[in-house]
């Protein structure tokens, strides 16, 4: 079992949404960013998937910050994740206060995980913003079945012109998938 923290919508029921997080944990960004969602009507649930390195991880995004989560996102076996997301997504359908479909939405390490999740979780939709390391998935492109939207930002060393244009390529032609990206933006 790991934690995660739940936000619900004021009227008490909506679709589900799984937040991903970032390489910094389940940290106040994170809880607010699912609380923005719940205030719009989503169940939303942030799973804690750093539970088998370390429980419970909220780290700032000072140096020191980024240094361990690096290093926790290092330890992360992205198999393992999906599995965790994938009993997150279970959790949130088993839901009474869930009523429609489950996204799931995450950003940087959190936005390949979401596109990672597309490929092999029943899911609805996913989203992933300045996602980390998915041109290095793009093998199993062609198996994506669900809509996903993908949000790059120009300026992201961490997801190079020659990354996003490989993310672009893969997807030319298939409707389900969006792409946009932002000039002039950098990651996060």
């Amino acid at each position: 079992t790991y934690d995660a923290y739940l936000a619900e919508p004021e009227q008490g029921s909506g679709p589900g949404l799984v937040l991903l997080q970032e390489i910094f944990g389940v940290n106040d960004y994170m809880r607010d960013m699912a609380d923005r969602f719940a205030q719009e009507g989503y169940v939303v649930i942030v799973p804690d998937l750093f539970w088998r390195s370390e429980r419970r991880v909220e780290l700032g995004y000072d140096e020191t910050g980024v240094a361990r989560g690096l290093q926790l996102a290092g330890e992360l076996d992205f198999a393992l994740a999906v599995e965790d997301i994938g009993d997150a997504v279970s959790t949130l359908r088993a839901s009474p206060n869930h009523a429609g479909g489950v996204g799931v939405l995450g950003y940087c390490m959190g936005g390949l995980l979401a596109y990672l999740s597309a490929l092999q979780l029943k899911i609805d939709c996913a989203i992933s913003y300045y996602g980390v390391g998915v041109h290095e998935y793009l093998d199993r492109a062609a198996t994506l079945q669900v809509p996903m939207v993908f949000h790059l930002a120009e300026l992201d060393a961490f997801c190079p012109e020659p990354a996003r244009r490989a993310i672009r390529n893969a997807f030319i032609g298939d409707d389900r998938v969006r792409v946009f990206e932002y000039p002039e933006v950098d990651h996060a």
